[in-house]
């Protein structure tokens, strides 16, 4: 019997260097998670026997366990990187079709755009707006726009908050008159293709608490302008009764085309200071090429164009099952599901018990190799051992042979 004993006992301990070994070899894989062979005692039973104990029979691995706790998250600095502090998977659509699960997050984009792993795993998420509100909640492979750049966007709202200085004359009033100009700014419009139209905005006074406002389009003389008026209340802010109309812009490249701008001056006020402009912003931009993107821990990415616009452009999505121990590994960092595993439940990054996203970071392995290398002389100790027990037996018969 101690031949099987010993025999079971060498079988195991081989199996438990294997496992030892394979974690060592992946100390330094990413999102790589620690395994753990497991052993049960095997006995020899009847059913016809009454009582008493049964001998033990060896051991075997009952099973080999997955240790799902977090790793270390160190910085990188590339964009592409994602780690996930927390639980929860990344969701792959393979090549084949199939799906499967990584904690590995070193994403790369191939020259579609899609964002993809080293084994060409494509990772899945929600569309959004350019916002980054969520579309839907089927998830989607995500893809950059890398094809070519975002069309121009054409100006609609010019929004302006300055004061005007209370103390200042009336224009007219003083010899010689202020000069036109003298209360001034300027910013750049676009028109539906990204042109710039440069618009100015000037101030004249022409009474207590009124001013004529000017406008010099595609850098025309301001004085030919039709002037609209603008009051102040006592207190300095703007009198909601100013009646501020819309600004005709036309396109550089046909003037025939016109498109309307509203004017927005709510943050106005006129005291007693000198004239300062705090704001000035329009909505509008030229196109833009893709030049780099973040991603923030609720997964939504952003990206950024040459124009300074910034896009969403979808939001990661992470999954979770009621018994990770269920997933099976099939190398490169992924796992897939089983019937033990359940089914793939999915969310939002920080939603429920999934985990928050920190990019431009990855999730070192979880395996502590101080620990492997004393389970590995464990394991070794424990394969010597039994071998002595094959060895013990094998004299003991041998002993019988000889008997005389």
């Amino acid at each position: 019997m101690a031949f099987q004993q010993g025999l079971s006992g060498l079988n195991s301990a081989s199996r438990n260097l294997d496992v030892i070994g394979h974690n060592i070899a992946n100390a330094n894989t990413v999102g790589m998670k620690a395994s753990r062979a497991e052993f049960a005692e095997l006995y020899a039973s009847s059913i016809n026997a009454s009582g008493g104990v049964n001998s033990g029979i060896g051991v075997t691995v009952a099973t080999v366990s997955q240790m799902f706790t977090q790793g270390n998250i160190s910085v990188t600095g590339n964009d592409m990187d994602v780690a996930i502090n927390g639980n929860g998977f990344f969701e792959l659509a393979m090549p084949d079709g199939s799906m499967a699960y990584s904690r590995a997050g070193m994403f790369k984009l191939d020259r579609d755009g899609n964002i993809i792993t080293n084994t060409g795993g494509q990772l899945m998420g929600y569309p959004t707006d350019a916002a980054g509100v969520r579309q839907g909640f089927d998830s989607v492979p995500l893809t950059l726009p890398t094809g070519g750049p975002i069309p121009a966007q054409q100006t609609s709202a010019i929004t302006a908050e300055f004061n005007l200085d209370a103390s200042a004359p009336i224009a007219a009033s003083v010899v010689p008159p202020t000069p036109l100009g003298t209360y001034a700014t300027s910013l750049n419009a676009f028109d539906p293709q990204g042109l710039e139209i440069p618009v100015g905005l000037v101030f004249d006074k022409i009474g207590n608490n009124q001013w004529n406002v000017y406008t010099s389009v595609n850098n025309s003389d301001p004085a030919l302008s039709t002037p609209f008026t603008i009051s102040f209340l006592a207190d300095g802010s703007l009198d909601p009764a100013s009646v501020i109309p819309q600004l005709q812009l036309a396109s550089p490249n046909d003037p025939t085309q016109t498109f309307n701008v509203d004017l927005d001056f709510t943050g106005a006020t006129q005291f007693g200071a000198d004239f300062a402009v705090s704001n000035l912003t329009q909505d509008g931009y030229r196109p833009g090429e893709l030049t780099s993107l973040g991603i923030d821990e609720s997964g939504v990415i952003m990206a950024r164009y040459s124009n300074g616009q910034s896009q969403a452009a979808g939001q990661i999505s992470l999954v979770n099952f009621r018994n990770v121990q269920g997933l099976v590994p099939t190398g490169g960092g992924n796992w897939v599901t089983t019937f033990e595993s359940g089914e793939a439940v999915r969310g939002a990054p920080g939603e429920g018990k999934l985990g928050a996203l920190r990019a431009g970071a990855l999730e070192d392995s979880n395996i502590d190799l101080t620990a492997e290398l004393v389970n590995m002389m464990t394991a070794q100790r424990a394969y010597q051992a039994n071998a002595q027990t094959i060895k013990t037996q094998d004299q003991v018969l041998s002993t019988l042979l000889n008997m005389r």
